[in-house]
């Protein structure tokens, strides 16, 4: 059995969103999946399997979803050793200790071209800061994400693949849940 973790991209933000975490562990439950958890009412999951890897599981979890839910969504699977290296890569440190909640580790779909990550850094007008690399981008928003112009919208355009992101409390935890 190994151990996942998913995301479920723009789920529970307000009206037709809504994505019940305790619907989703019951479906995951029915589906054979083991040892379902969930974090928080943002879409983020914990669970075992001996099936697919990581985007064969992706693709299945939205289908499932889009049947018991009636809505589409992106999901995000990645395996508790690979998050645990993502997270262990992280090149912002300083601020993953002192100011952790404007720190996001974004996830994505597909690798960008480096072309792809050049352009996103020559969209930046803020003071926001990004290292991007594989399917993951460590983004510092000193000024909080709701003030910044680099929304989850230029980010996709930029990059040419969907995204989730998680604030690095949030990424943390999703590790030491899928820890055990």
């Amino acid at each position: 059995m190994t151990t996942f973790i998913a995301l479920l991209r723009a789920v529970n933000l307000g009206g037709s969103t809504q994505v019940s975490m305790t619907g989703l562990k019951d479906l995951l439950d029915g589906e054979g999946f083991d040892k379902v958890r969930t974090l928080l009412n943002s879409g983020n999951l914990v669970f075992q399997t001996g099936r697919g890897k990581s985007e064969e599981l992706e693709h299945r979890l939205e289908t499932l979803i889009a049947r018991r839910f009636g809505r589409s969504t992106d999901v995000f699977v990645r395996s508790a050793s690979e998050w645990h290296e993502v997270l262990a890569q992280n090149p912002f440190e300083l601020e993953a200790e002192k100011d952790p909640g404007h720190l996001q580790l974004t996830s994505l779909k597909a690798a960008p071209s480096a072309e792809s990550w050049a352009g996103l850094r020559s969209a930046i007008q803020g003071r926001e800061r990004f290292v991007g690399h594989g399917r993951h981008a460590y983004i510092v928003y000193p000024d909080g994400v709701g003030r910044s112009k680099l929304t989850a919208a230029l980010i996709e355009r930029k990059l040419g693949t969907r995204s989730t992101s998680r604030n690095w409390n949030t990424a943390r935890k999703l590790d030491g849940l899928a820890a055990g």
